[in-house]
């Protein structure tokens, strides 16, 4: 194989590395879609963004991963919906929760449930000082069939004023719904559409997701090998760090795959986080 490189010319090799790299990426993404064969892997998802402690920089920062992440749905051609948006007090947002649709989107997306932290001089401090923030990220698979009962008695729904994009009635009709699942006291609320009985169906879409998602977790802690796998992507985990000064690095704390690119990042090109934590369960998985 040497020989047969040291004959070709510069043009040549050049295109033969290209090629190399072309193929290794097709073997990678045939390697990690044989992962995605979890139950709802090929399901779409609900994708929630929440701002940590911090105020408007949390906000902001919770604002900059709805970005990253909607670059991203576009540039792979899948499609987004916004079911819940809730925007913060001075600048960004609250919480936001969008409907992602595409094959296999859940399993391509679950990787990136976690705490995801951002390093930077702030935007909004008048000294210019360097500050830390958090944002909770969690993605849930959307079920239409569950496996479990969900009781009418067990919903508590509320009626409010739509805060979101929703259109001109959102300040004068109750069109934006709540729903309480009493027994875990899990909420789901949708407000961005105009009609009350379709925010409705979007809060159910997003209750039952949570809803699959608690009894999955409390299956799960029975055994104790399920509930440290699943620890790498626990609510309170954090998976990235985003530090924009006095360096800029992405770095993933479960891969340890790092990216300089900050603003490329940022731009939707995460491909390189997700596949390599896939790539890394594989690998951890043919090693058990």
């Amino acid at each position: 194989m040497s020989e047969f490189i040291n004959i070709l010319d510069d043009n040549e090799k050049q295109d033969l590395e290209e090629d190399i790299i072309k193929l290794k990426d097709a073997v990678d993404e045939l390697e990690i879609e044989n992962t995605l064969t979890g139950p709802y892997d090929a399901n779409n998802a609900i994708l929630t963004i929440h701002p940590g402690a911090g105020g408007t920089e949390s906000c902001d920062w919770a604002n900059m991963l709805y970005r990253m992440y909607t670059r991203w749905i576009e540039k792979t051609g899948y499609t987004y919906k916004i079911l819940d948006w809730q925007l913060g007090d001075e600048a960004g947002i609250k919480d936001v929760v969008i409907e992602v649709s595409g094959d296999n989107i859940y399993g391509y997306l679950k990787s990136e449930s976690g705490i995801h932290r951002l390093v930077r001089i702030s935007p909004f401090d008048s000294n210019h000082r360097r500050h830390t923030s958090f944002a909770s990220v969690y993605v849930y698979p959307i079920i239409e069939d569950v496996e479990f009962e969900i009781k009418d008695d067990d919903i508590k729904m509320e009626m409010f004023h739509s805060s979101g994009p929703g259109g001109q009635n959102v300040n004068k009709v109750s069109t934006a719904v709540r729903l309480s699942h009493i027994p875990t006291k899990i909420n789901a609320q949708s407000q961005t559409e105009r009609s009350q009985y379709k925010n409705r169906q979007n809060a159910m879409k997003i209750l039952k997701a949570k809803l699959y998602e608690y009894y999955r977790e409390q299956e799960d802690e029975k055994n104790k090998d399920a509930f440290q796998k699943k620890s790498d992507i626990s609510w309170g985990h954090q998976i990235r760090s985003y530090v924009f000064q006095p360096y800029t690095l992405v770095k993933d704390h479960r891969t340890n795959i790092e990216a300089g690119n900050i603003e490329k990042i940022m731009d939707g090109y995460i491909d390189i986080f997700i596949k390599g934590y896939l790539l890394r369960n594989l690998k951890n998985n043919q090693e058990e």
